[in-house]
Order: structure tokens, then C-alpha cells, then sequence
């Protein structure tokens, strides 16, 4: 049976009459707290004489969540978005998987705009703390409703392999999503004050951070997936700021819409510095990007990208940090570009000749990747667009390593190859350079050079990269004989054991591991924590597996 999920307030010093009266609550007996302090109880209908419900303080008025049955339920003048956190909050992880629901918006901090130099936040951790127990699991009831970590403020999480930590809908909670809806609730955004070329500088981005000034001391891009009253904005100087932490962290069932052409992405990086940690992060099931960064500095290392709708990695703005071990695996049907990467926002070559050689165009590392990207074509009925690789455009500095992009099978049942499914585009790089080696690219349709201002990669070995042609019905599967073997249980093969056309390519792996891909038995990171993976978790078996 289905537990209704009841919606009231426990932030509520007094009551209204009923019948004419005044009614009176008087306490039970004390009783502990999430963090085992003695109070006195402040009411559940469950008639329980303990709470374990997140709570914060605030003039000595007690703000806490109500307990039905094992879930703790938020009401808006807990947190919302017009009623933002403005002091530290722990969410405790429930006993017997009860989740946390919110009836609205979780933001933290509050967006601070204008003259930086005024702002009562100047850099992350100056503000308030959202601070998740490892195993919690954070649900919103609305659509509408998501996560902001305002600049200044900081999250930390820190889930284990053992106990992760998810951010999902009541709906899942409930048991009433199936395993591919997407949109059920908003999704997360953390701003920061790190560097995005959508702001104005004086001077020349240094290795080390320095070398800008930022006119007028003011940078304040809103972030996608917010506007009005829900705006959010992040940017600054600092690309070493720190926004907290992620660490075993699952994101599912995002991307509702907040305008046309504006939704919310699995998780959102607006300007998030290199202090920040992230690692063994996983987006699950979204409509719209994975992870998305807009300029800043952070790190991710160990990232599963499960049935993204839109592109599993999206960059812009002159991001400039380090992606390291990925896993993507789009839907049978669905999803656009494992990764997207855009060095200039809103290009033109003017604007590249400017920003360029000062260094504001995006240079990021990407390492040891897989991109199994989805057969779909955008006539099938793709959400967002045809499935395809690597998207490296407008004067961005990309350098991708250790990489294996493939479509598995051969998209088009008509035979035309019409460079929907492409493995790789790269485009519009009127000064930059883009590096791409120590890769395996092998897809029916290897790469697009429909732009005018397209560089073409030949389909030739150069470079320490083999391009491969895939046959129809060609699987990389080490299972199947075809003279195409690049992918195992781990979705990466040892360098001296991939087959190309029958023989071994010669590959030489950077960065000191012996394999192509973005995980390996011996350092297998999704192990225990991941969601929908393996068959001890997954809703329905990996499209991969049924072929």
C-alpha cells in the first residue's frame, strides 16, 4: 500500500481555532533530536515520541521537519525558494530508507548581486551549509522544484560506496516512476565564484588563477534553469573557491522546464571552483544535460552518465578543470552528445580573437572515457537530438585522452549515413586547438563536417588514434566475433587486448594506466554505489546486454 504523503508545516508556534476555540498542543515527554539533544517534541502524527527530522534555529524559534511514518516531510516555510536557508542545515540519513520530501525549493544562501566587494558572502563556505549524512535521500514533490547552493554558500555531501547519497522525486520514493521518466522534479545548481568569460575582465588568465581584474568588481550571470524570482547567479574571480563537496552522490529523474529552451539539468556548475570536491557522481534519467559547467575550475573524477536524454557532459564559458574516469550510456532510443564542449560563449570570431589569447576560452582535460552512444536519429523520435560523440566547437582547447566512443550498432536500418550519429564534430576553431589522442573512435558515421567551418578528421590511424567504420550490425562487444572488440564487462578492454579490424591498434594509454575507456576491473569505481548499472539495481537489463 502506498503511504500519502501529508503536507504540513512544524514550523508553527501556534494554532488557529477550530469551532470558535483556541487549541492548545501541549508537549509530550523530552525526547532527542538528530543530533541526540534533548528537547521537547514538537508534534507528529504518527504518534512517535521521537523526531529525527532535519531542524535549524533561527531567534529561537525551532524549524523542523514533520515525521509520516519513516519519511520527514519539509512544508515551504520550512525552505523554498522566496524562504531560503540562511543558517547551517544537516539532513540526517533516515532509518528503515525513509527519505526526506520537500514541498518546495531547496535554495541555500541567498543570490547576492552587484558590487562584489559589498556582497556579505565574498567566497564559498562564508555562508550557510547544507550538510547531507552519507545514505540520506533528499525527495521533491513539484515539478518545479529543485536544489541552488547560492555562491557563497556551500553543500556537503559526503555519501560513501556503501551508503550513497540521492537527490530524486517523491515519486520515486513512492515507487511511482518507472525507470525512465524524466522531469519530475527540477534538479541541483551550485553557483560559485570562479571564472566565466560571460563577464567582463581587464588582463590575461594566468595558470595559476591570476592575471584578470574583473571591471567594476561585478559579475552576475544567471544561471540556466532559473529567472524571476528563482533567479540564481554565479561568477566572479576566484577559480579556486570552493562550493563543498560531492562525494557518492545520485541525481535522478531531473530536468523540468522552467521556460522554453530553459531547463534543468542533472546538475549544474555555475562558475564552481577547483576547492571544490567532486567524485563518484552519478545522473540518472534526466530530459535535459547530465552535468553542465558554465566557466569555473572544478574537478570531477569518476562520473556515470545513465540514459541523459540531452548531452551527458555539456561545457562552456571557459571552464578550465580536469573530467577523469566517465561512463555514458545512453538510452536505446534517446540522447544527444556524450559531450558537448563549447570554448566561447555565444561565439563569434571577434569575440575569439579578443578572449583567446587572454585565455578565457574554455581548456578543459577530459581522460578516460566510454561514450556508447544511443542509435537513435532525431526522425526516431530522439528528444533532443540524433545520438552522437564529441562535439568540440568554437574555439575550445579541449584535450581528450584514453577515449572509446562508439554507437554499438549500426544506427540507420536504411543504410544512408547521414552524419546524424556521428562520433565526432569539431567545429567553428578559428584560433584554438583542440588535442584528441590515445583514442579509439568507432562509429557508422566517424565524424560530421556538415558546418562550413568544420576541420575534418580523416578516418585514418594518426595521432595515436584509430577511427573505425562500423559495419552494420558491428557490436565493440568482446562477446561477439566481428573484428571489433573495445568494450568488456567494465566498458573498457586493456590497450593490448582491443581489435580493431581484426588486429590490435598499437595505443598507447597517457596518464599511466594500461587501458582505453572510462573504467577497468582493476579500478572499478561504480562498484556498490551506482544506480541501474548492474543487475542487482537496474529497473530493466542495459540495452547492451539484450542485443
Amino acid at each position: 500500500m502506498k503511504r500519502k504523503l501529508i503536507a504540513l508545516s512544524v514550523s508553527v508556534t501556534a494554532l488557529a481555532g477550530c469551532g470558535g476555540g483556541d487549541v492548545k498542543i501541549t508537549p509530550s515527554t523530552n525526547v532527542t533530536d538528530s543530533n541526540n539533544t534533548v528537547i521537547n517534541n514538537p508534534g507528529s502524527d504518527s504518534g512517535s515520541t521521537t523526531n529525527p527530522c532535519a531542524f535549524y534555529e533561527v531567534d529561537g524559534v525551532r524549524h523542523q521537519g514533520f515525521l509520516d511514518g519513516v519519511h520527514c516531510v519539509y512544508g515551504t516555510d520550512f525552505v523554498d525558494f522566496n524562504n531560503p536557508l540562511r543558517v547551517d542545515l544537516t539532513i540526517p540519513d533516515l532509518p528503515n530508507d525513509g527519505a526526506h520530501i520537500f514541498r518546495g525549493s531547496l535554495f541555500v544562501g541567498e543570490n547576492q548581486k552587484g558590487d562584489q566587494s559589498t556582497f556579505r558572502y565574498k567566497r564559498g563556505g562564508e555562508g550557510p551549509k547544507l550538510i547531507i549524512e552519507a545514505g540520506a535521500t533528499l525527495a521533491f514533490e513539484n515539478p518545479s522544484d529543485f536544489v541552488v547552493i547560492h555562491r557563497g554558500s556551500q553543500i556537503i555531501a559526503r555519501g560513501t560506496a556503501a551508503k550513497p547519497i540521492t537527490f530524486t522525486s517523491a515519486r520515486d520514493v513512492r515507487g511511482e516512476a518507472a525507470w525512465d521518466d524524466v522531469s519530475l522534479w527540477g534538479g541541483m545548481i551550485i553557483n560559485g565564484f570562479g571564472i566565466t568569460n560571460k563577464c567582463a575582465y581587464q588582463g590575461t588568465l594566468a595558470e595559476d588563477g591570476t592575471g584578470l581584474v574583473l571591471e567594476n568588481n561585478t559579475c552576475d550571470v544567471t544561471v540556466e534553469g532559473t529567472e524571476g524570482l528563482t533567479e540564481a547567479s554565479y561568477g566572479g574571480n576566484d577559480n579556486s573557491d570552493s562550493s563543498g563537496e560531492l562525494r557518492y552522490v545520485i541525481v535522478k529523474h531531473t530536468g523540468a522546464e522552467i521556460a522554453p529552451d530553459n531547463e534543468l539539468n542533472g546538475i549544474t556548475f555555475g562558475a564552481v571552483g577547483s576547492g571544490t570536491v567532486v567524485e563518484n557522481v552519478e545522473a540518472y534519467s534526466t530530459y535535459d544535460d547530465g552535468i553542465e559547467f558554465f566557466g569555473g575550475a572544478v574537478n570531477v573524477k569518476n562520473y556515470l552518465a545513465l540514459y541523459v536524454r540531452d548531452d551527458s557532459i555539456d561545457i562552456d564559458e571557459g571552464y578550465r578543470g580536469r573530467i577523469e574516469n566517465v561512463l555514458v550510456i545512453q538510452q536505446l532510443g534517446d540522447g544527444a552528445h556524450c559531450v558537448e564542449a563549447d570554448g566561447i560563449g555565444g561565439w563569434n570570431a571577434q569575440l575569439a580573437a579578443d578572449q583567446v589569447p587572454r585565455n578565457l576560452h574554455s581548456q578543459p582535460i577530459l581522460r578516460n572515457l566510454t561514450c556508447i552512444v544511443t542509435p537513435s536519429l532525431t526522425t526516431a523520435g530522439a528528444t533532443h537530438e540524433a545520438g552522437a560523440g564529441l562535439m568540440l566547437r568554437e574555439d575550445i582547447a579541449a584535450t581528450v585522452e584514453n577515449a572509446i566512443v562508439t554507437t554499438a550498432y549500426q544506427p540507420d536500418p536504411s543504410g544512408a549515413h547521414d552524419q546524424q550519429n556521428y562520433c565526432l564534430r569539431h567545429r567553428r576553431q578559428s584560433i584554438a586547438v583542440a588535442t584528441l589522442r590515445s583514442s579509439i573512435i568507432a562509429c557508422a558515421d566517424l565524424y560530421s563536417d556538415s558546418d562550413a567551418n568544420t576541420t575534418s578528421w580523416a578516418p585514418t590511424q594518426a595521432g595515436n588514434v584509430y577511427y573505425q567504420t562500423a559495419l552494420a550490425g558491428e557490436s565493440p562487444d568482446v562477446g561477439v566475433d566481428n573484428g571489433l572488440a573495445l568494450l568488456d564487462g567494465y566498458y573498457s578492454l586493456p590497450a593490448a587486448q582491443l581489435r580493431v579490424g581484426g588486429a590490435n591498434p598499437g595505443i598507447a594509454p597517457q596518464g599511466g594506466v594500461d587501458y582505453i575507456g572510462g573504467v577497468s576491473p582493476q579500478q572499478d569505481w561504480t562498484q556498490g554505489w551506482t544506480f541501474g548499472l548492474s543487475i542487482q539495481n537496474w529497473a530493466v537489463p542495459l540495452w547492451l546486454t539484450t542485443q
